[in-house]
């Protein structure tokens, strides 16, 4: 059975549909009836809109929501920046911080923290671009033990896309509440505030951040009009708000990588209604229906394809987020773990749980990391090659139990300070573990003994 949450409680309510244009109320009457802006909305609230684009971008790229809520989200006090020494050094994607570096580099699983809450719990392991040109992406490991208080955090840099791979979280937006667990992905766009709660302990997961454009789902092509994620399966919140007379919050922003804070005395959450195209949204990835040959060689793992954030270039992706879930291998013929490479897309890759079928070796484990840039030479290891090369081609199932994943990008991506040195949890023997030990098999026709 593939890994999925079916059947796991869930206290909250959803919409469903992948950009699709939802409506919601969480007192009735709330939503203004053939206006956006009346002179007087409903209830005394304030009309307010959230625009995810331009204005005048087309209209199938147009995302926005106009919110009806207690009071405007621009009664707070003046930002100002936190002190820098608690995260600017685990959070910058200043050009000159980042090492450029060709190496196939890999993380042991990374460190559970149970002293900080989900905001100081963010660190930058690689990037590329720019968020004030919003231009390239930013790739994060969190790990918090704490509830966030009063407390609501947004990203004016980006939309983050959240891969859970430890414990739950709880995740209170302005538009409405989503839970989200390991083998779940959540996407909360930039600018959207939220706050985050651990209902079941420390959490631990990737994120992967893009400044330019939105997560949207890749083209089919010659598939068809079905498989890989299905819209019908995305989940969207339904309005639900708190109601509290005077409350002093912390508001927290990530603007260009650095943490603001400003002070407001009322709730962030505080949106009655609502309705557009601009929200956050939960997948659980046990529904991803995915497809392979039946016949000889394999694929692209493009075909594993769940979300992408295009560039401008057709074809080409920002970032792909892809997914190597349970399934079945009956090519004929074929070495059927992935093929040795050279890619000009680079390739992140985490795993949730298990193992990954082409890393045989016991140094790819959960909650660990490992990066191929661009043109970076990689492939499986030794004792995966020999294994694949020797096996008896029969039906066969891989990935029982495991779910692996990959950011993939057409940029080259820059590491940084932490993930290169503070965290301490790279594999300096990497390369040598993984293909030095690769055996000469050539026979060469020509060469006389």
């Amino acid at each position: 059975m593939p890994v999925t949450n079916f059947n796991h409680p869930d206290p909250y309510q959803y919409q469903t549909g992948f950009d699709s244009y939802h409506e919601t109320e969480a007192v009735k009457g709330a939503l203004p009836i053939g206006q956006n802006s009346p002179q007087k909305a409903p209830y005394g609230l304030y009309t307010e809109k959230l625009s995810g684009t331009a204005f005048t971008a087309p209209r199938h790229e147009n995302k926005q929501t106009w919110v009806y809520r207690i009071l405007p989200a621009a009664a707070h006090e003046n930002f100002i920046a936190e002190d820098s020494s608690s995260y600017h050094t685990s959070m910058t994607t200043e050009t000159q911080k980042l090492h450029h570096i060709p190496n196939q580099l890999r993380w042991d699983p990374f460190d559970l923290d149970e002293k900080v809450d989900w905001v100081h719990g963010l660190h930058l392991i690689a990037g590329s671009g720019d968020p004030t040109l919003k231009q390239g992406l930013g790739i994060l490991m969190y790990a918090a033990g704490k509830d966030m208080g009063k407390e609501a955090f947004y990203s004016a840099d980006g939309d983050f896309l959240i891969v859970p791979q430890h414990g739950v979280l709880d995740i209170q937006t302005e538009l409405g509440r989503i839970i989200v667990r390991p083998n779940e992905i959540c996407v909360i766009p930039r600018g959207v505030r939220y706050r985050v709660t651990l209902p079941d302990g420390p959490v631990r997961g990737y994120i992967c951040e893009v400044y330019q454009g939105h997560y949207q789902l890749p083209e089919l092509g010659p598939i068809g009009s079905n498989c890989l994620a299905n819209g019908r399966d995305f989940q969207a919140p339904v309005a639900a708000f708190d109601d509290e007379e005077e409350s002093d919050y912390k508001l927290y922003s990530k603007f260009n990588n650095t943490l603001f804070a400003a002070r407001q005395n009322h709730t962030p959450f505080d949106v009655v209604a609502w309705h557009g195209n601009y929200y956050p949204f939960k997948y659980d990835l046990g529904r991803f229906n995915v497809i392979g040959s039946i016949s000889f060689d394999h694929p692209d793992p493009s075909i594993f394809t769940v979300l992408t954030a295009p560039s401008d270039h057709t074809g080409t992706a920002v970032a792909d987020f892809v997914i190597f879930p349970p399934r079945w291998l009956v090519a004929e013929g074929t070495f059927r773990p992935p093929w040795y490479h050279r890619n000009t897309m680079s390739e992140f890759m985490g795993l949730i749980s298990g193992d990954y079928d082409a890393k045989v070796g016991g140094g790819f484990q959960p909650a660990g990391a490992s990066l191929h840039n661009v043109m970076s030479a990689h492939g499986p290891d030794s004792g995966a090659f020999e294994g694949a090369s020797n096996a008896e081609l029969k039906p066969q199932k891989v990935g029982d139990g495991s779910m692996a994943f990959m950011f993939e990008s057409s940029l080259m991506v820059g590491v940084s300070e932490w993930g290169l040195k503070t965290c301490q949890k790279v594999q300096p023997e990497y390369n040598e573990h993984s293909w030095k030990p690769l055996k000469r098999h050539f026979v060469n026709p020509n060469k006389t003994t």
